[in-house]
């Protein structure tokens, strides 16, 4: 089997969203099909409560999912469904907006770290318009793998295959049939996570660096790799890595802001159903 290659190397830029909380933006609109199923990738991670403190006020989002994996820290998700949940150190909070939630994510801290990622994850044109919902997953649900070499697989979702063990994640999806796994390599750390044919896949290195397939990723930087073929990854130091993968939907994507739908009359019809107060009932 040849080894998955290298499509393009990109850095993460810094960005802002909400009411003002600094990230890094990873991915986002701009080349979005390149990444298809996925539409954006944010990393945030401070100890300066003014990066983060206003957090993300009520607003609207129609027509994917949101995945929101907290490393370190406290958020309060609410929604307008009714819906509230913590979110802590390891948690994971999945959101399906389909055909509207309005949502408030704001920090429980005014001090300290807090440190995640969040993750749009697009929906077929046929459940854009399907029944919102939203699940919080404690630590304790997000399953965890170790194997022998030391490496750690934190399973989000989709399964996990490597060296003999499988572990289905806490989520699993039809269509797009997202993995997401957090990996941590400690030094000389090695593993080659087995991965099926036709699914995009990135790897975004948010400490240390890995070899991918012998070429190096340095942090702060997102590998796009092609299609199909085998995978290793390798560190020679602590390294942390979160790979994405998922099938491509292969469908036009429209976007405006949180909405993200299949065309532009879909999109005018989500901006006057949520003017109108129609939004998401």
């Amino acid at each position: 089997m040849s080894d998955r290659q290298i499509l393009e190397q990109r850095p993460g830029q810094p960005a802002s969203d909400g009411a003002g909380v600094n990230l890094t933006r990873v991915f986002a609109e701009q080349g979005v099909p390149r990444f298809d199923p996925f539409l954006m990738l944010d990393e945030f991670g401070s100890a300066n409560p003014d990066d983060y403190v206003a957090g993300f006020p009520a607003h609207p989002h129609r027509g994917f999912e949101t995945i929101t994996y907290m490393i370190e820290g406290r958020m309060r998700h609410e929604d307008h469904l009714g819906n509230s949940g913590l979110l802590q150190n390891g948690g994971v909070q999945w959101m399906t907006a389909a055909r509207g939630i309005i949502h408030s994510e704001m920090p429980e801290q005014e001090e300290g770290v807090m440190r995640g990622f969040q993750i749009w994850l697009n929906l077929p044109g046929k459940d854009k318009m399907g029944d919102p919902g939203y699940r919080d997953f404690d630590p304790a649900e997000i399953p965890r793998v170790r194997l022998e070499n030391g490496v750690e697989a934190l399973v989000i979702a989709g399964r996990f295959e490597a060296d003999g063990i499988s572990q289905d994640g806490a989520v699993q999806r039809p269509h797009t049939e997202p993995q997401i796994l957090d990996l941590h390599l400690p030094a000389g750390g090695r593993v080659s996570p087995r991965l099926a044919d036709g699914l995009r896949v990135m790897l975004y290195v948010y400490e240390g660096e890995v070899q991918v397939n012998g070429h190096t990723i340095g942090q702060g930087r997102l590998a796009r790799l092609s299609d199909s073929g085998a995978l290793e990854l390798a560190s020679d130091a602590d390294s942390k890595v979160l790979l994405l993968a998922g099938r491509p939907l292969g469908e036009p994507i429209v976007q405006y802001g949180p909405f993200v739908m299949n065309s532009r009359e879909e999109i005018e019809q989500a901006l006057r159903d949520y003017r109108d107060g129609r939004f998401g009932g």
